[in-house]
């Protein structure tokens, strides 16, 4: 049976509150239901954007990480001269300051390298392949110009790889991929505040004839406005909670690459499992201002 309204705003003239607000408009179950559904679906969304843009800067460093403190050394001659340019080179990176460790790739290792592009039945023993010498470095590293000019001088077919143009690309790849994660969790936020903006003002419609009759026997327009804030903020906190812990389900159960797997890291680490928190409260937030704005716009129109 529909509340009295006149009764329901005499009750919170006596005790105002949360409940007391909220009793006085009638609920609208389609329109608090599609908030639920809205604010559970793009807290689920932000979850993986939130992930993303935490994981983008590990990224970054594993990435650089893994190329940094190596370099590579290619040696091309003819099958008669490879074997001393090889024990030249080994010479020269030995006596090079700043290079810990050298180690000649055999043939297994190349055959590795080069199955994801030749597949596994790459006929390896037939074709001129060149020397390959992994060079690691300290943590000072070395002079790499010094180094590539006395290659020029002793070893000509030697070429010098430090992997600094695949760091950098791979860093900036990260830092573009944290502005956009960061771009999507506040679209996601805008979205948000549209449909439920959207969902407020089909409510306050909905109600307009007891909005009427509260503005008769005195109400004032915060507390009318508040019935409907708390309500639909309520709706998207708990939509929103649903939501962010279906996500982070999700990435419990998401099966990530291995320890040298290229996505590898994606996802919350630590104490970064609480940062999924704070979405419902930000969605509650969104609702409450998005509700009271929309709200008072009407009001304002209906005085």
């Amino acid at each position: 049976m529909r509340k009295n309204p006149l009764r329901a705003l005499g009750g919170a003239r006596q005790a105002p509150g949360f409940g007391d607000a909220g009793r006085v408009v009638p609920a609208s179950g389609i329109t608090s239901l599609l908030t639920g559904i809205t604010s559970a679906v793009m807290a689920f969304l932000a979850v993986f954007a939130l992930a993303l843009s935490l994981s983008s800067g590990q990224l970054a460093q594993r990435w650089s990480a893994t190329l940094s403190q190596s370099a590579t050394l290619r040696i091309s001659a003819p099958p008669s001269e490879i074997g001393a340019q090889t024990a030249a080179v080994l010479e020269i990176l030995r006596t090079t300051p700043g290079i810990t460790s050298t180690r000649v790739l055999d043939q297994d290792e190349q055959r590795a390298l080069l199955e994801p592009w030749f597949g596994p039945d790459l006929p390896i023993e037939s074709l001129a392949l060149p020397r390959l010498i992994e060079i690691i470095e300290s943590a000072g590293g070395f002079d790499a110009v010094g180094l590539r000019l006395r290659l020029a001088s002793e070893a000509p077919g030697a070429v010098l790889d430090d992997h600094t143009r695949w760091r950098r690309p791979l860093v900036q790849a990260a830092a573009s991929l944290r502005a956009l994660a960061w771009f999507s969790v506040a679209l996601i936020g805008v979205m948000m505040a549209a449909m439920i903006t959207l969902a407020a003002g089909s409510s306050l419609a909905a109600n307009a004839p007891v909005i009427r009759v509260l503005r008769l026997v005195g109400a004032r327009d915060a507390f009318i406005a508040r019935a409907f804030t708390n309500r639909f903020a309520l709706r998207a906190l708990i939509g929103a909670a649903l939501g962010t812990g279906l996500g982070m389900l999700a990435f419990a159960v998401l099966p990530v690459a291995g320890e040298s797997g290229f996505l590898t890291g994606l996802g919350f680490h630590g104490a970064g499992w609480l940062t999924p928190l704070a979405i419902p409260v930000l969605a509650a937030l969104i609702a409450w201002a998005a509700t009271r704005t929309a709200a008072m716009r009407v009001l304002r129109r209906e005085s």
